[in-house]
């Protein structure tokens, strides 16, 4: 069990660390993503074809598998395009607003009612995030693109729960990215008219950071929740994942020292999201502990 949360925390550390990775590549956001994609869909190949985990599915399966992969690509070329237009804190904190468009969009999606303690949760989140637009405008096409970042970050997981209970984890990831990956090949073209970038091949030390993110941020990341899941409950990983924000931003404090550019309103911000986080903890241990005693 110990052993099991080492690895989850690892995973949630690896995936607060993409949001340094973005700043340290110097790629435009597209081709970042393009070329973070191409490493993570050949090694996933490669590494399923040899675990014969390369599962055959019918076509009306891949192609929504694939529609899904769309907008996992569109969340990442928008969360860098944030970090790009404003810094790794303010794309992580407005990352925090999946909870607030989660739970909007889930009971719109499953038909379900909505739950006023997330929709409060949400909106004090929003209520953060609206106090570093107010007072740090300068961030203001980042904040827009992290804020559309979180609203496509919170659409892919309520499709995931049920593609999963349908395809085995390893096909839903492998075919999702894959798709991601083709569409942004189309797209790329297009996106360079409109946002052209310095050079489209990498840089040596770009090439490094980017095996760092497809190899341990996205490959490992994932294989490391995957483990961790066969010890502790899909509950808790999804609990341990809120810290992801905290984890990159602590990150990009120490690396960059990103606390000097960042406003006294920018920390009364973080510190609602904070709040918000916590106590949507607390809210659902406590509603899972009622269950287990009734």
């Amino acid at each position: 069990m110990r052993k099991a949360f080492i690895q989850l925390h690892l995973a949630v550390f690896l995936a607060g660390f993409t949001g340094v990775l973005g700043r340290l590549i110097t790629l435009n956001e597209a081709l970042l993503v393009w070329y973070r994609l191409l490493i993570t869909v050949v090694t996933l190949w490669v590494i399923y074809f040899f675990q014969r985990k390369l599962h055959s599915i019918s076509r009306a399966g891949i192609a929504r598998i694939c529609g899904v992969g769309v907008v996992v690509a569109l969340h990442w070329v928008t969360f860098y395009a944030s970090i790009k237009y404003a810094n790794v804190s303010v794309a992580l904190v407005c990352f925090s607003a999946i909870g607030f468009f989660t739970a909007i969009l889930e009971p719109l999606i499953t038909r379900k009612p909505f739950n006023r303690n997330e929709l409060l949760l949400g909106l004090l989140v929003i209520a953060g995030i609206y106090l570093i637009f107010h007072f740090d405008p300068q961030y203001k096409t980042g904040i827009i693109m992290g804020i559309i970042s979180a609203l496509l970050a919170s659409l892919f997981p309520v499709f995931n729960r049920v593609l999963v209970q349908q395809y085995k984890p390893e096909t839903v990831t492998l075919y999702q990215l894959s798709g991601g990956f083709l569409f942004l090949t189309i797209l790329v073209p297009f996106y360079l008219q409109v946002v052209p970038a310095s050079y489209l091949v990498p840089t040596i030390t770009d090439a490094g950071w980017l095996l760092v993110l497809g190899w341990f941020c996205t490959v490992l990341a994932f294989n490391l929740s995957m483990n961790a899941l066969k010890k502790i409950s899909a509950f808790t990983v999804n609990l341990t994942y809120n810290l992801e924000p905290l984890y990159g931003i602590a990150l990009a404090f120490i690396i960059y020292r990103e606390d000097k550019y960042l406003s006294g309103s920018f920390y009364i911000g973080l510190l609602l999201i904070v709040l918000s986080v916590f106590l949507q903890t607390w809210l659902v241990y406590r509603g899972r502990k009622k269950q287990h005693t009734i």
